[in-house]
């Protein structure tokens, strides 16, 4: 789902439960808006905590060895700071119930 699938289907959302009261260009700015505070929030790390979805927070990620692709040599790749989500349970609980194709196999990305 894209930004744009997102805005489309909150859109929709507001006008099935209350009527066409927000355009699809104010949403969109809505959205915008919403992403730019996790980010900003993330930024200065601090955690962002929604009731029923989920926590974004930032984890720092240890130093490790790995290989340049090209010559194969080891090199060191530093700490750095990552951004995280942690599904909250009703989200776990809610993709869990519901059927999903093709996953009988190893892990795979779905989207």
């Amino acid at each position: 789902m894209t930004k744009a699938d997102l805005v489309e289907q909150v859109t929709a959302a507001m006008a099935r439960t209350s009527g066409p009261l927000i355009s699809k260009k104010d949403c969109a700015r809505v959205v915008d808006a919403f992403l730019d505070a996790i980010k900003s929030a993330l930024k200065e790390q601090h955690n962002i905590e929604v009731r029923g979805f989920g926590t974004f927070k930032i984890r720092r990620r240890k130093t490790r060895m790995a290989r340049n692709p090209r010559t194969g040599e080891p090199v060191e790749v530093a700490a750095r700071p990552v951004p995280v989500f942690k599904p909250s349970k009703e989200l776990r609980a809610l993709v869990a119930d519901e059927p999903h194709e093709g996953l009988d196999g190893p892990e795979e990305e779905i989207g």
